[in-house]
């Protein structure tokens, strides 16, 4: 009966590793890209803060208070519809020519109680952004996997698997002792999401092709593959990997 067998989705699988500096480092199996944080929120910030102290001098209660409220709420407005608009753009880039889009599964709420970064964690989005590549992905008939949290994307040696011990978040590059590899932090994690996405698509048994990348044993806990968006928008938490 027509139906029964899902199609294959074509296209190219995407690992992405979550920062702060840059938005998102994206590999597909070939290449390394980095998107740069937008910093939405910063770009408006003097803007904000100026039409802030001009709002706290009103008199309460005023017409004119009432009035300069709707001006702070239109700078607001100009910052979301900016980082709307990025989202939509990276995520609609991505979804186009992918069968796989490959993510962490970051614990936002329990990132932005770091308070010296929940500011940057909330403007950027990851979120909302993960939701748009599985809505979009969805509808193509591709797929948004989620690896798991602890799963040690930075750590490990993506050439030859070694995974060090510990790795301060102010170290961006590192050589691994085993094999002598020299790697960028992000773009290494990037590779090591991917890879555990693709391990995880095989498993399930989807009909998936792994280009650019080998297949390792499972290396993290439990994760999961979604098909369709969530309902919560929540941040993750930090993209340390």
């Amino acid at each position: 009966m027509e139906g029964d067998n899902p199609s294959t989705c074509e296209g190219k699988i995407y690992g992405i590793d979550f920062g702060l500096k840059h938005f998102a480092v994206v590999t597909d199996g070939e290449k390394v890209s980095k998107y740069d944080n937008p910093r939405n929120l910063a770009k408006h910030e003097k803007n904000l803060k100026r039409k802030q102290q001009k709002l706290a001098r009103k008199q309460k209660g005023s017409s004119s208070r009432f009035k300069y409220k709707k001006v702070v709420a239109k700078v607001y407005e100009r910052v979301s519809n900016s980082r709307q608009d990025f989202l939509h753009k990276l995520s609609y880039k991505l979804v186009s020519d992918s069968q796989a889009v490959i993510v962490e599964n970051l614990h936002l709420l329990g990132m932005v109680r770091n308070h010296k970064l929940a500011k940057a964690i909330s403007d950027l989005g990851w979120g909302t952004f993960t939701n748009f590549l599985a809505y979009k992905l969805e509808r193509k008939g591709a797929k948004l996997v989620e690896i798991d949290r602890w799963f040690p994307s930075s750590k490990l040696c993506s050439n030859c698997f070694y995974q060090i011990g510990e790795m301060p978040l102010d170290v961006r590059d590192w050589t691994c002792p085993h094999c002598g590899t020299h790697h960028d932090r992000d773009g290494n994690a990037a590779i090591n999401i991917r890879a555990e996405g693709i391990r995880m698509l095989k498993a399930e048994g989807s009909a998936v092709s792994a280009v650019g990348g080998e297949v390792r044993p499972k290396l993290g806990r439990k994760s999961n593959l979604r098909h369709s968006p969530t309902s919560t928008e929540a941040p993750s938490a930090y993209a340390a990997g």
